[in-house]
């Protein structure tokens, strides 16, 4: 009979440190000069376009004020002006509509 031979165990590599997903989405928006929406974790809503980013921070040219550089640590979410950000909630609502 034979005997199995040890073969090592594979391992996967690890996950990259950085996919650069989020410089990608920064110099997209920042190309197009989108306006965008940036909501800070106190819910303050700041309107403008990104001019410039780095590691910490964004950097966003406003018409209704003075521009700001904001920490992205105080940031919640940022979304494209032109589309309305909807809740889970919202959105449960819009699909129990549509089936009746």
């Amino acid at each position: 009979m034979p005997t199995p031979q040890n073969k090592p165990a594979r391992k996967r590599p690890a996950p990259p440190d950085q996919t650069h997903a989020e410089a990608y989405y920064y110099v997209k928006q920042m190309q197009n000069r989108t306006p965008m929406t940036v909501v800070l974790k106190d819910g303050e809503s700041l309107h403008g376009v990104i001019e410039w980013y780095d590691r910490t921070c964004i950097k966003i040219n406003r018409s209704e004020g003075p521009n700001l550089l904001i920490y992205k640590d105080s940031i919640k979410y940022i979304y494209k002006a032109g589309e309305a950000r909807r809740t889970g909630a919202e959105a449960a609502g819009d699909e129990a509509d549509e089936e009746s």
